[in-house]
Protein backbone atom coordinates (compact mmCIF):
# COMPACT_ATOMS: atom_id res chain seq x y z
CA UNK A 1 0.00 0.00 0.00
CA UNK A 2 1.68 3.47 -0.75
CA UNK A 3 2.01 5.82 2.12
CA UNK A 4 -1.07 8.16 2.64
CA UNK A 5 -1.08 11.49 1.38
CA UNK A 6 -0.58 14.52 3.72
CA UNK A 7 -2.67 17.36 4.08
CA UNK A 8 -0.73 20.54 2.74
CA UNK A 9 -1.70 24.16 4.32
CA UNK A 10 -3.13 26.05 1.09
CA UNK A 11 -4.13 29.57 2.27
CA UNK A 12 -4.69 30.72 -1.45
CA UNK A 13 -7.95 30.52 -3.38
CA UNK A 14 -8.14 31.58 -7.17
CA UNK A 15 -10.88 33.18 -8.86
CA UNK A 16 -9.97 32.54 -12.11
CA UNK A 17 -9.18 28.78 -12.92
CA UNK A 18 -8.12 28.93 -16.91
CA UNK A 19 -5.29 30.41 -18.77
CA UNK A 20 -5.20 30.55 -22.54
CA UNK A 21 -3.62 31.21 -25.56
CA UNK A 22 -5.41 34.63 -27.15
CA UNK A 23 -7.51 34.07 -29.96
CA UNK A 24 -7.61 30.48 -30.33
CA UNK A 25 -10.91 28.88 -29.27
CA UNK A 26 -11.08 26.76 -26.30
CA UNK A 27 -12.41 23.56 -28.37
CA UNK A 28 -9.26 23.50 -30.01
CA UNK A 29 -6.53 23.34 -27.47
CA UNK A 30 -4.94 20.82 -24.90
CA UNK A 31 -5.08 21.53 -21.58
CA UNK A 32 -2.47 21.07 -18.55
CA UNK A 33 -3.84 20.83 -15.21
CA UNK A 34 -2.00 23.00 -12.42
CA UNK A 35 -2.76 21.69 -8.84
CA UNK A 36 -3.73 24.20 -6.47
CA UNK A 37 -0.51 22.77 -4.11
CA UNK A 38 1.71 23.64 -7.36
CA UNK A 39 0.05 26.96 -7.64
CA UNK A 40 0.62 27.50 -4.12
CA UNK A 41 4.04 26.68 -4.42
CA UNK A 42 4.35 29.03 -6.94
CA UNK A 43 2.96 31.52 -4.97
CA UNK A 44 5.18 31.49 -1.93
CA UNK A 45 8.53 30.87 -4.37
CA UNK A 46 7.83 33.86 -6.91
CA UNK A 47 4.92 36.40 -5.54
CA UNK A 48 5.61 36.61 -1.73
CA UNK A 49 10.10 36.02 -1.98
CA UNK A 50 10.04 32.87 0.05
CA UNK A 51 13.01 30.17 0.02
CA UNK A 52 12.70 26.89 0.07
CA UNK A 53 12.54 26.17 3.63
CA UNK A 54 10.54 29.21 4.63
CA UNK A 55 7.64 28.15 2.06
CA UNK A 56 8.02 24.57 2.82
CA UNK A 57 7.18 25.28 6.70
CA UNK A 58 4.40 27.21 5.84
CA UNK A 59 2.76 24.36 3.73
CA UNK A 60 3.77 22.10 6.17
CA UNK A 61 5.76 19.79 3.81
CA UNK A 62 9.52 18.65 3.74
CA UNK A 63 12.41 20.98 1.51
CA UNK A 64 12.55 18.36 -0.67
CA UNK A 65 8.60 17.67 -0.87
CA UNK A 66 8.48 21.45 -1.55
CA UNK A 67 11.39 21.60 -4.18
CA UNK A 68 9.40 18.28 -6.65
CA UNK A 69 6.02 20.37 -6.33
CA UNK A 70 7.92 23.46 -7.49
CA UNK A 71 9.80 21.74 -10.19
CA UNK A 72 6.44 20.31 -11.41
CA UNK A 73 4.82 23.20 -11.56
CA UNK A 74 7.24 24.99 -13.83
CA UNK A 75 7.54 22.37 -16.05
CA UNK A 76 3.60 21.93 -17.19
CA UNK A 77 4.11 26.28 -17.12
CA UNK A 78 6.83 25.75 -19.82
CA UNK A 79 5.01 23.14 -21.53
CA UNK A 80 1.74 25.05 -21.79
CA UNK A 81 3.26 28.58 -23.22
CA UNK A 82 5.71 26.93 -25.47
CA UNK A 83 3.07 24.67 -26.88
CA UNK A 84 0.78 26.54 -26.65
CA UNK A 85 -1.66 24.94 -24.39
CA UNK A 86 -4.46 25.89 -21.62
CA UNK A 87 -3.62 25.71 -18.35
CA UNK A 88 -6.60 24.61 -16.03
CA UNK A 89 -6.07 25.12 -11.90
CA UNK A 90 -7.46 21.91 -10.25
CA UNK A 91 -8.32 22.57 -7.08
Amino acid sequence: MPRPRLCRKIRFNPNIIYFKPQGVPMRMLDEIELTAEELEVLRLKNIKDLDQSEGAKLMKTSRSTFQRILSSAYKKITKALVEGKAIKIVK
